[in-house]
């Protein structure tokens, strides 16, 4: 510690005087004498105390804790040891709470973070990821299924016993809007087949309020409603803003200046979400990865070519299940836009309004997600997207319906409009075809080169 002189005692030393040499604020005639002399030397050791200023507010930092609404590098020690017990409390709290449990689910997009999350935060269970989905764990799914089952079968069915293998002991499943509701059952009894011990949530045999709650518990019974209904809200949350960021990816990925950034990006954006354990936490994680989408240079026409992606809930959302359709169109540099997510199908989904929009089309129900595939459909091509991709399953009956209505819409609006159907069998190299084909059509209509 620079200790002050003796004339400067009445200088604080944490003042950051700025103070211009002695010559040059005296011109010899304002002060004479020993009264000069003594303001000479106070403002000599007050030009010290200055220099010295921010070693001694580093001094002064290590014995007194100050605050500057916000801006000081220390806070007070009583204000630390409030937010540390508190930050104890609520450690000692999720411990006593917490499940033994090793939850898991099936790979589903990106809603893999939101299962995540809820498995850890509102379960508050160990969450057991299941390894990336590859063609072995589809094939063994395939394995042991029937041959005339739908594709999504195939793949969760794979995804459990990957999911068993890695050490899960519950397995979840949600009501699925048309037989995948009857699925769980199945994969129960062929995974006991096969010898498995585990667990099961099935959320398609709960009915109620009180069904629920004796669900919850078997994975955790010392959960109490007001703890789970805020977090099962921050859940909702977590997904429309998953959704809402994928929506710019696929609108503006296929128009970056630098190759593979938007990839990075979304990369980034999703291992950030994936640690989030608060509605704050989600909330600052979000913006942040949206200011880097947006910070990301791109090159993009004033008239692109636009396609809209409808098709089925599993299929039409899951990257590995459609043999990422989406990025191969973004890397031909198209302006994608898909109908259906969980937010439009579930959060914010209105059976109602949307009949009444395809009256023209549509009478009766034809399935969960026909509705939402044709209303989709028919706004794209109202809006003059240059094409529609639909994508489907094998032997999905719901979305078979509604292709005699998407080629009635193609005709009415003159949309050029790609039927896909995904099985086990499905190759990259006739995707491919299709797919370069499909756009090669589009640019020659726009009047697009395509050499």
């Amino acid at each position: 510690m620079i200790e002050p002189t003796e004339n400067a005692k009445d200088v604080r030393a944490g003042d950051a005087l700025q103070v211009l040499p002695l010559s040059d604020q005296l011109d010899g005639e304002g002060l004479r004498g020993d009264e000069s002399n003594n303001i000479l030397q106070a403002m000599d050791a007050a030009i010290k105390v200055s220099n010295a200023s921010a070693e001694i507010r580093a001094h002064a930092a290590e014995h007194y804790n100050r605050v500057s609404l916000g801006r000081s590098e220390h806070e007070p020690v009583l204000l630390k040891r409030r937010k540390q017990k508190k930050k104890e409390r609520k450690q000692a709290k999720r411990i006593a709470h917490h499940s033994e449990k090793r939850v898991s689910f099936f790979h589903y997009s990106h809603y893999d973070i939101a299962f995540k999350y809820l498995i850890e935060q509102v379960f508050e269970a160990e969450w057991v990821k299941v390894p990336p989905r590859t063609k072995h764990s589809s094939d063994i799914g395939a394995r042991y299924s029937s041959d005339y089952v739908c594709t999504p079968f195939k793949h969760i069915l794979g995804d459990y016993i990957d999911a068993l293998e890695a050490g899960a002991n519950v397995l979840v499943t949600f009501p699925g809007p048309c037989r995948l509701g009857y699925y769980g059952e199945l994969h129960e009894s062929i995974l006991r087949d096969l010898s498995y011990e585990f667990e099961t949530l099935n959320f398609s045999t709960l009915r109620g309020v009180k069904g629920y709650i004796e669900g919850v518990h078997k994975i955790n019974p010392k959960l109490d409603v007001p703890h789970v209904v805020p977090r099962l809200i921050s859940v909702v949350k977590l997904i429309e803003n998953l959704d809402e960021a994928y929506d710019f990816y696929m609108a503006n990925a296929g128009f970056e200046v630098e190759k593979g950034s938007f990839q990075a990006a979304w990369r980034d954006y999703r291992e950030t979400m994936m640690h989030v354990s608060s509605d704050a936490e989600i909330t600052a994680a979000h913006t942040a990865g949206m200011k880097a989408f947006r910070s990301i240079p791109i090159d993009k026409p004033a008239n692109p070519i636009r396609v809209g992606i409808v098709g089925e809930l599993f299929t039409a959302i899951d990257q590995h299940s459609n043999l990422n359709t989406e990025d191969k169109l973004l890397a031909m540099g198209v302006e994608l836009h898909r109908g259906i997510t969980l937010t439009s199908r579930y959060l914010k989904y209105s059976e109602p309004n949307l009949r009444a929009g395809v009256g023209d089309y549509v009478t009766y129900d034809m399935g969960i997600t026909s509705t939402l595939t044709i209303s989709s459909a028919k706004r794209y091509a109202e809006e003059g997207f240059d094409g529609i991709v639909h994508i489907k399953s094998s032997g999905c009956t719901p979305e078979i319906d509604c292709v005699p209505v998407l080629q009635e819409i193609a005709r009415d609006y003159h949309v050029s409009t790609l039927f896909l159907t995904f099985d086990s069998q499905t190759s990259d190299a006739g995707l491919d075809t299709r797919l370069e084909a499909f756009y090669d059509m589009l640019a020659m209509k726009k009047g697009k080169d395509i050499s």
